[in-house]
Order: C-alpha cells, then sequence, then structure tokens
C-alpha cells in the first residue's frame, strides 16, 4: 500500500532535517580539527612598520592607511619591510617617487564589523591619502553574514571617503587555499569565500573605492605553492606570500595614491 502523500512530504522532510544536522556536525568537527592543525605559532602580534619610507625622497610624504584583519597587520612576516603595509609602502614610494608614511590600524581576528573600531581610534583630523582595506577571512571563518560584511565594509569606504581618502579594498582571499583545513569544509569555504569577496567588490565599487580581487591575482599561487607562499602555521601568507599580495594591490593604490595627490593640489589651489 502507498503511503498518503502527506506521510510522505514528512518522511522526506525529517530525511533532509537529519541530513542537514549530519552535516552541520561533521564540518563542526573539521573545524576543530583545522583550529588544532593552524594553532596560534605566530601569536597574535604582528610586526611594528608604522614609519616613513624612502624618506630620502624628495615630495611630502603620501599618508598610506593600513585597516583590516591579520593579512593586513602582516602577521607571518618576519621583518616589518616583509608585512603588507610595509611592502606597500616601499612600492608606493618606489613608483610614485615619494616617501610614505605607514599607519597601520589592522587588528589581528578582525572581522568587517571591526573596521568602525579601528577608524574610531584614528586621532581626529587624520586625513590620508590613501586607505587600503583588506579583510573578509574572519567572516567566513566566524560565519558572518555575507550581507552584514558587505555593510560594514560600505560604511568603512563611506568613512574614508568622507576623510578625503581614496581607497583600496583587497577583496577576501580563496580559503579553498587552506590545506589544514580538511574537506568538506574547505570547499564550503571555498565558496563562501567567493561569495564574500564578489559583493565586496560591488559594495567597494557602489562607494567609490578601487576592489582588488585577491582571489583570482594571487589565489593559484597559494594553491600551487602552499610550502613557499604560507608561513609556518600554514593559515596566513609567509614574507613571500605578501609580496606577491602586494604587489597585486599595487597597481591600484598607485592609482588611487594619483588621483588623492592631484585632488588635493587642485583643493590647495583654489
Amino acid at each position: 500500500m502507498s503511503r498518503p502523500p502527506f506521510v510522505a512530504l514528512a518522511v522526506v522532510g525529517a530525511a533532509s532535517v537529519a541530513a542537514v544536522a549530519g552535516i552541520r556536525v561533521v564540518l563542526i568537527r573539521q573545524a576543530a580539527i583545522a583550529r588544532r592543525r593552524i594553532g596560534k605559532p605566530l601569536g597574535e602580534e604582528s610586526i611594528d612598520a608604522d614609519r616613513v619610507w624612502r624618506r630620502s625622497l624628495d615630495g611630502i610624504p603620501i599618508d598610506l592607511l593600513v585597516l583590516g584583519d591579520s593579512l593586513a597587520a602582516g602577521l607571518g612576516a618576519e621583518r616589518r619591510k616583509q608585512t603588507l603595509g610595509g611592502r606597500l609602502a616601499k612600492g608606493l614610494a618606489r613608483r610614485m617617487r615619494r616617501p610614505v608614511q605607514l599607519r597601520t590600524a589592522a587588528v589581528v581576528g578582525s572581522e568587517s564589523p571591526d573596521l568602525a573600531a579601528q577608524l574610531a581610534a584614528l586621532p581626529d583630523g587624520y586625513s590620508p591619502h590613501l586607505a587600503v582595506i583588506v579583510v573578509g577571512g574572519n567572516d567566513v571563518t566566524h560565519r558572518i553574514p555575507i550581507a552584514v560584511s558587505a555593510q560594514h565594509l560600505r560604511d568603512a569606504v563611506r568613512r574614508l571617503r568622507a576623510r578625503g581618502a581614496e581607497v583600496v579594498v583587497g577583496t577576501c582571499p580563496d580559503l579553498g587555499a587552506l590545506r589544514p583545513v580538511p574537506q568538506p569544509l574547505r570547499r564550503l569555504m571555498s565558496s563562501m569565500s567567493r561569495r564574500l569577496a564578489r559583493v565586496q567588490t560591488d559594495a567597494a565599487r557602489a562607494e567609490g573605492a578601487y576592489p582588488v580581487d585577491l582571489r583570482r591575482a594571487v589565489g593559484p599561487m597559494f594553491l600551487d605553492d602552499p610550502d613557499a607562499m604560507f608561513s609556518l602555521d600554514r593559515f596566513h601568507p609567509s614574507p613571500l606570500g605578501y609580496r606577491r599580495t602586494a604587489e597585486a594591490l599595487l597597481p591600484a593604490a598607485c592609482l588611487a595614491a594619483g588621483r588623492a595627490l592631484s585632488s588635493r593640489r587642485q583643493t590647495t589651489r583654489r
């Protein structure tokens, strides 16, 4: 005898709920495995790279502000010139032929909602020429809703633009490159990071920022050569990983810095 339709639907529904619950248990276990594998061998404090880079060059220094998470803060670099901020400052100074004053507001472990606190901690009246934001990885690992991440990014870009800064946003990297994370959690994180990166790109453009797709620009390098591109925790970039990431950001950073300098010159003439 066949089951009534509503009974069949109930059976299917119960099976679906059980499957989802089973998948959730697997993912939670795999997340715990990943945390044990990664650990915190690098600690939670990044190297202080804030200073004037290439001071011997002529001209008024370009004010560079870096905000975001541990990648933005440079955790995993062995020397200050190897941090993301140091790499960006050196590269920007070389290409723009001006000294660069670096200020790092990024904090290890930050998520997009933490950008507001990083901005609030800046001195009153501080107006950088250029701000670079790199954030999103912790949003994925801590399951921050994408819409929430995007709104906090938009708010941060808007506030920076109100300070007179041009803004470059390095979108969420591809977390599918994290080998310590077992499957299928790694595939899920890869999919989530891609979705977040797309939304971050739209949010950045909507507020007049320059988005840089780090997943496309440097993701394949991390996938193909993880031993060279990751630091000893296999989660944060190595000095080479920071170098490649900075190289991907520099074209947009130079374009934005040039625009900021030109805009301020015009304002001064008026």
